[in-house]
């Protein structure tokens, strides 16, 4: 039986680190073999619009993009 681990995100992308430590979690989860979920509701569902402009953080269209590539389910 497979584990799993299921991330809740409602903050926006550039406003608070929590961004960037649901995608590290998401990543580690992912590096090691786990069905990885992120549930997007408020303005987390904004870490996922493309065209984003943010800067000095890392980029979390970009980032996700590639944790879904590795097998990351989002539900927004």
């Amino acid at each position: 039986m497979a584990k799993k681990i299921t991330l809740f995100l409602n903050t926006a992308p550039y406003s608070y680190e929590n961004t960037y430590t649901a995608m590290k979690i998401a990543e580690a989860a992912l590096d090691k073999g786990m069905e990885t979920h992120v549930v997007a509701s408020g303005d987390g569902v904004y870490n996922f619009l493309k065209g984003q402009k943010g800067s000095g953080l890392p980029h979390a269209e970009q980032e996700f993009t590639s944790l879904m590539d590795k097998g990351l389910k989002v539900d927004l």
